[in-house]
């Protein structure tokens, strides 16, 4: 909504910009309170405290990416790879019926963890060797960017899945394609 409200500022008359920019300010004042919040949240629980310092030990993987993790897919970490892909929506589903073998496709899930992990993912791509050189070999196969996006959310949720429930840091030379 900041972004929003940003955006309809530059286009605002004189007469609107007055409460747009009052607006913004509530807007602000109202997303600091709630990451005070949170942080005292995470901060109180020792849990969630433990489990985010291990996924943030991953390249690609910062604050929001592990708070949203670990708030919207509590069991991180209790599932197997495949339920716990299902959960955040990036498994693949067929779409077959009868003879006719259609094309898989991921849908379901959690929005607001599958959205984090792209994010996640478009950072790793640069800066985590392990799922950069997975996107890349993907590419090279002929996979298109969406596809190969979207297997390498795979991949990095199942290595945080491991992370969680053995208790580990990142190790990227055991977590290579």
């Amino acid at each position: 909504m900041i972004v929003a409200e940003k955006n309809r500022l530059r286009q605002a008359t004189s007469s609107v910009r007055m409460g747009i920019e009052a607006h913004l300010g509530w807007l602000k004042d109202a997303l600091s309170q709630l990451d005070e919040e949170l942080r005292q949240h995470r901060s109180s629980n020792v849990d969630w405290e433990e489990r985010i310092r291990l996924l943030e030990t991953v390249p690609g993987v910062g604050s929001i990416v592990s708070t949203t993790l670990i708030g919207f897919l509590p069991e991180l970490g209790s599932l197997d790879r495949r339920r716990i892909a299902s959960l955040a929506g990036v498994a693949p589903f067929n779409r077959d019926s009868g003879l006719r073998t259609g094309r898989r496709s991921v849908w379901g899930g959690r929005a607001q963890v599958r959205s984090a992990l792209y994010m996640s993912v478009i950072t790793g791509i640069r800066c985590n060797g392990p799922i950069r050189s997975f996107y890349e070999r993907l590419r090279r196969q002929g996979k298109p960017a969406k596809v190969a996006l979207v297997a390498c959310m795979r991949k990095l949720l199942t290595i945080l899945n491991a992370m969680i429930r053995d208790r580990t840091p990142w190790q990227p030379q055991t977590a290579g394609p």
